[in-house]
This record gives C-alpha cells, sequence and structure tokens, in this order.
C-alpha cells in the first residue's frame, strides 16, 4: 500500500546516508517498503563528492534510483571552494555550484527527474551581512544552477524557506530565484525548532499565506513540503502523529516527512558532535531500527491507523502533551498494556474516573486503549506519553487520587540489548513518578508493579527434577514459595533496573512519607494479553498452538512458575490501594502460590487438552536471568488484606481461549506475531 497525501501524490520520506553506509541503505529501502514510501529524499553532498571523486555517489544513486523515485538535494561546498572555507558556506564563485549541478546530471540524471538545489544560506553571521547585504551571491549562485538544470531536462526545486517567514521568498522572486524553480519546498518543525507547539498554525494556513505570495508575483511553481517532522527528544510520542497528520492534510503537490531514522548518536552532525539533541530523534524508527510508535502503527494499518491512534487522545492533546481532564483521577502509567487496562476496566465500572498514560510502544496495546474508551467513554481518559518525559509525568499526576505504576520495560532480552535504554524506562522513569507525587500537597498514593527477577535465579538453592517440574531440594520453600524475607539478587539489566525502582519506591514511604507500596508479581496471565516470546509466556503459548504455529522453548520446560489469572491480580491490586495508609512502605509477593505452580511442559500438556491437538514445540537454551523454578509466598499478603487467588490455573487457561475466541469475532483474522520466556 502507497501512503499518500491530501492530493492523492505519494509521500516520500528524508533520509541522510554517508560514505560506507551501504547496509543502512538496504535496511532503509526496506523499512520504506513497508511503510508504503515510494518517494526519498535525501542529500547529495558536493563536499562529500569532492572527496573521494563521486564514488559513494556512483553506487548510492543507482541503488536507490533503481527502487524509489529519488530526490536528490544538492549541497554543501568543498570547503577548498568555499568563501568561508567550510562546507557550510557558499562557492567562491557563484556559478562553480551551476558547474556542479551540471556534472551530476550528466553522471546521475537517469536516476531521478528532479533535483532540489541549496536553500537559504547558512552562517549567515560568518558572510552574508559583511559581503553582499542583498544575498546577491546566493540568488547568482542559485539561479544560474536552476536555469542550468532546467535546460538540461530536469525540474528544480528550491528547497529550505520556512513558512513563518515570507520575506526570504520576497527576496527570492525580486531577485529572479524563483522563475528558475519548478517547484518550491518548504520547511518546519513544529514544537522543536521555529515555534512552540502552541504557536504554530496549521499547514493548511501556512501554505495559504505561500499561494498568496505566489499569485502575487505571478509564479506558476508547484509547492511542496520537502521536510516536516518531529523531534522526540523528550520521548514524547503523540505530538509526532499529531504532526504527521498535519502534514499530511497540507494542500501541497508533494511532501516528504523528515526523517525515516533516528541520527546515530556518535555521529557528528554539521555543527557538531551532539551540538543539539534535537537533530538526533527524528526518525519514523530509532537508532537502533526499532520503529517507533508512528512507523509502527503505519506498518500495522497505514495512515490510517496512524490516524486512529492520534484520535484516541483526548482533546487539547495536540497542542499539549498531556490532557485537561476531571480533577483527581486514577493515573495508570502503562495503562493500555495487559494488567493495567484491566485494571482500568475494573475502576471505571466502579465509577471511578481513570487517567491512562501510556506510550503505546507496546504491539496491541492500541487496541486495549480503543477497548477501554468503547466501554468507559465517560469515564477514562488517555494521555498518550512516556515515562521518562519527565515533564509529561509531573502533569498527568497533577492531582491524581492515587498511582498505579506499570509502565515499563518489560522484557529480559531486551534489557540485554538496550541496557541504556531499560534504565532509563525502568529506573529513571519511576523516580519521574515519585518525584511528581512528592511535589504535591496532597502526595497521592504510588502502588508499584515490580517483579519476581528482583530475587535473581535463586542459584542460593538446590534444585531436583521431580516429574515434569523443577522443583526445590528444600521441603519448606517447595510446600511455601518464596517469601519477602528472600534476599534481593539483582542479575541482568531488566532485574538491576526493576530492582532499583522497587527499592527506591519502598524508600520514599520512609525518607518523604510518599504512601507507597510494591507487588512484586509471578506470571500474570489473562484477557487482553498479547504475549511475545519476550514476556507473557501464557497466552504466547495459546496463540501460537491455537495458530498452529510451534512453540518455541527455551530449557527443558520443566521450568516452575506459579501463574495468576489478571482478575486476581486486579483485585489484589485494589485491595493493597484500599489499604495503603496501614500498608505504606511494604513490599509483598503477588502470584498463583503452590495451588497454581505448573512447568512450562504441564501448560503446553494442558493446552493441547483444550484444543483437542498436538502442539509441537522445539527447544533451545535457557537464556539469561531466567529461574529454573519460581513461586510466590503470598501468605503476607494474604494475611494484611484477606486476599487469595480464587481461579485456578485450568479454569484461567479455559477463559484466555474463550476470550482469545471472542476476540477474533470481534477482529476477524486478527494474528499476534512475536516472543516469550517463562
Amino acid at each position: 500500500m502507497t501512503l499518500v497525501n491530501a492530493s492523492g501524490e505519494p509521500l516520500g520520506v528524508v533520509e541522510w546516508f554517508r560514505p560506507g553506509d551501504e547496509a543502512r541503505v538496504e535496511a532503509a529501502l526496506e523499512r520504506m517498503a513497508r511503510l508504503g514510501f515510494i518517494r526519498l529524499r535525501t542529500h547529495l553532498s558536493w563536499a562529500d563528492f569532492h572527496v573521494d571523486d563521486g564514488r559513494w555517489y556512483d553506487w548510492l544513486l543507482p541503488a536507490l534510483g533503481a527502487a524509489v523515485e529519488v530526490l536528490p538535494c544538492v549541497h554543501f561546498t568543498p570547503p577548498s571552494l568555499s568563501l568561508t572555507g567550510t562546507s557550510a558556506g557558499p562557492p567562491r564563485r557563484p556559478r562553480d555550484y551551476a558547474d556542479f549541478i551540471d556534472e551530476v546530471i550528466s553522471r546521475y540524471g537517469r536516476w531521478f527527474e528532479w533535483v532540489e538545489l541549496w536553500n537559504e544560506p547558512n552562517n549567515l553571521s560568518d558572510w552574508d551581512w559583511r559581503i553582499d547585504p542583498d544575498w546577491q551571491i546566493f540568488s547568482d549562485m542559485i539561479g544560474a544552477a536552476g536555469h542550468w538544470a532546467r535546460r538540461r531536462g530536469r525540474k528544480t526545486v528550491l528547497g529550505g524557506p520556512c513558512p513563518t517567514d515570507l520575506n526570504w521568498l520576497r527576496l527570492m522572486a525580486e531577485r529572479g530565484v524563483l522563475a528558475e524553480m519548478d517547484a518550491i519546498g518548504l520547511h518546519g518543525f513544529p514544537g522543536t525548532w521555529e515555534s512552540t507547539a502552541t504557536s504554530w498554525r496549521p499547514w493548511s494556513e501556512q501554505v495559504d499565506s505561500v499561494r498568496d505570495l505566489f499569485r502575487n508575483y505571478g509564479l506558476p511553481a508547484e509547492l511542496w513540503i520537502t521536510e516536516v517532522g518531529y523531534s522526540s527528544w523528550r520521548q514524547d510520542p503523540a505530538p509526532c502523529l499529531d504532526w504527521f497528520v498535519d502534514a499530511i492534510g497540507a494542500p501541497v503537490d508533494r511532501l516528504y516527512w523528515y526523517m525515516l531514522q533516528d541520527i546515530d548518536p556518535a555521529v557528528p552532525i554539521l555543527d557538531g558532535l551532539q551540538f543539539d539533541t534535537r537533530h538526533y530523534h527524528f526518525g519514523l524508527y530509532d537508532a537502533q531500527g526499532r520503529p517507533k510508535l508512528a512507523a509502527r502503527l503505519i506498518e500495522k494499518g497505514g495512515v490510517a491507523a496512524l490516524k486512529h491512534v492520534a484520535a484516541q487522545g483526548d482533546p487539547g492533546r495536540v497542542r499539549a502533551p498531556v490532557v485537561a481532564r476531571r480533577a483527581r483521577p486514577i493515573l495508570i502509567t502503562g495503562g493500555a498494556g495487559f494488567i493495567g487496562c484491566n485494571l482500568a476496566d475494573s475502576l471505571a465500572a466502579d465509577g471511578h474516573d481513570v487517567l491512562i498514560f501510556d506510550s503505546l510502544h507496546r504491539f496491541g496495546v492500541e487496541d486495549n486503549l480503543e477497548w477501554l474508551r468503547r466501554r468507559h467513554p465517560k469515564r477514562v481518559s488517555v494521555a498518550i506519553a512516556d515515562v521518562r518525559d519527565g515533564l509529561a509525568v509531573d502533569e498527568a499526576v497533577g492531582d491524581a487520587a492515587a498511582v498505579f505504576h506499570f509502565a515499563a520495560q518489560v522484557a529480559v532480552t531486551t534489557s540485554m540489548n538496550a541496557p541504556d535504554e531499560d534504565f532509563e524506562v525502568n529506573a529513571r522513569g519511576t523516580l519521574n513518578v515519585l518525584e511528581a507525587a512528592r511535589r504535591r500537597d496532597h502526595m497521592p498514593p504510588i502502588i508499584f508493579a515490580s517483579t519476581n527477577k528482583v530475587y535473581g535465579d535463586l542459584s542460593a538453592h538446590d534444585f531436583e527434577i521431580v516429574g515434569d517440574q523443577w522443583c526445590p531440594v528444600d521441603p519448606d520453600l517447595r510446600a511455601k514459595g518464596v517469601s519477602e524475607r528472600q534476599p534481593l539478587h539483582l542479575c541482568t539489566p531488566y532485574g538491576c533496573s526493576k530492582g532499583t525502582a522497587d527499592q527506591y519506591v519502598l524508600d520514599y514511604a520512609k525518607s518523604f512519607g510518599v504512601p507507597t507500596a510494591v507487588l512484586r508479581m509471578s506470571c500474570i496471565y489473562g484477557p487482553r494479553q498479547f504475549g511475545t516470546e519476550d514476556q507473557g509466556w501464557v497466552a504466547h503459548f495459546l496463540m501460537r498452538a491455537r495458530s498452529g504455529e510451534a512453540i518455541a522453548v527455551f530449557g527443558d520446560g520443566r521450568q516452575v512458575r506459579d501463574i495468576l489469572h489478571v482478575s486476581d491480580a486486579v483485585a489484589a491490586y485494589r485491595l493493597l490501594l484500599d489499604n495503603i495508609a496501614i500498608l505504606k512502605g511494604r513490599a509483598f509477593n503477588l502470584g498463583g502460590g503452590p495451588a497454581n505452580a505448573v512447568s512450562l511442559l504441564q501448560v503446553i500438556a494442558e493446552i493441547e487438552r483444550v484444543l483437542g491437538r498436538d502442539v509441537p514445540c522445539h527447544f533451545d537454551e535457557m537464556r539469561p536471568g531466567d529461574q529454573r523454578w519460581y513461586v510466590s509466598d503470598t501468605a503476607a499478603f494474604a494475611q494484611a488484606t484477606g486476599w487469595r487467588s480464587r481461579i485456578g490455573w485450568r479454569n484461567g487457561l479455559r477463559d484466555l481461549d474463550r476470550a482469545l475466541d471472542a476476540m477474533e469475532v470481534a477482529e476477524p483474522g486478527r494474528r499476534r506475531a512475536g516472543k516469550a520466556v517463562a
């Protein structure tokens, strides 16, 4: 499916490549195909060309041109030819640029129809006002290049003028430059540089002012947006959706979104390494190539899916990171996730106002969000935001009556691949929540979702195989499970980050009087869980089996967990909040206990009984941080609150199977791919 703008023209995307980026080029073309972009704007650096006599571009232009429609943007003077001695300055002889354009067309012209000419002068303080107050140098340079490019049969685009300042375009029209252009390309980065999110006018209004100028000067040129984007350096995903929707609705002939992938943080930009961190975060994909929210939604269902999720946020969110809302809601960070959405459903059904705060990073959670909005349109409000964004967190905590903090990076495997991100989400994000609460006069209660992984792999205990299970040799441990007296043993980045957050939450009760408490969870399963190989293994196993796909088991399958149905988990969270005055500052284990302690092999056997057919499996080595056995001792929590698990694991598995049936009826053809460890 090809993405199109309001004029029905295919959308384009911007991506810069450096010599030696062959693998990145191939990856970019694959991503463009997945997203539905068929037009690519990329730079053709005169300075880079000068270094290796064009050998890099001899490979790049044919590689790109064979796959997509290329718009080369020709800029950056070789320093040896530059008036200022830097690639940002104009050439000493303006017509040298026209000569280079001629060489580019001769060498690569078969791969492009349009060529974008250098935008407005850079480093004005270095040369412009001192040497030529009327910008005559630039006018000569671009005018001559445009004239010659058209003589050579190519169409020309003047890129770069910002629509909020029309003086540049007027000057170019008066100097005769626009008469040599077939299109004018506008740039704009709402909320990033030119203006704040609240002062930026919609693109439709910006375009109207430029077209008025065209009419005044009798210009027949097309109007394009050659660069528009939003830097998510604050980890704020929602504005990118909103500005994307605004841009594609603009009445222009072409649009190029800036850009496809974040810049590698180790790569210097023109102004220097990390000169401005905003430059590094404009991508639809992050620097590791993982899709951000906008890309994930486009991959899922095109622009329609992106628009649909953007509309899930409440009115006002287009111009602010967090919605205006009713007083004293219960805030659930990660509220579109599995446990969060089930808790939100329970609270809203009982008449509570609920604010969902979620980055929608995890696959499928946007469907949970829509499910909640359908069921509780007057009770549930939404802020699409990330806990790493301290300003958004502070606004969301606001006057919340209570906070359930579920937002997290949830996979051991992901933490091994990106430990810095794991820390920022789990540890720093939790600190953001705690600090936002501490600053409030009323200091709302915070209930934190921790994990049994804070106890490590329990390697201090001896285990033995009993039938289909690994079990502790210690009979008391086997009978009761792991209590809160078990020493913390943090291993893997995930265990360390969650353990750090766990301890901060408890300490904020002691040091600052914030009413906090912690639930260290074992394996929770149930409806609205979209399990993967990395997390949510019970649902993942059942979904794979239902679709006839083989289940990947890491280890021998005898690993044991005490699995707990999500309705029992929701009851536990609500009881803890109800009793926070007497239980603040405490941590409790939460799981199905010994009665629901099962191995992976036992769950697979039960799935076979539920489905009435064999389930293919294949086995691989255990992964770092996996425990052979973990069962929660929930006696302390039961004694403190009267809670107990009510749904046995076999009945719970059948309940999950029925829920998946109902979901497939509601959403025919739905399939979920992914990965999970126990």
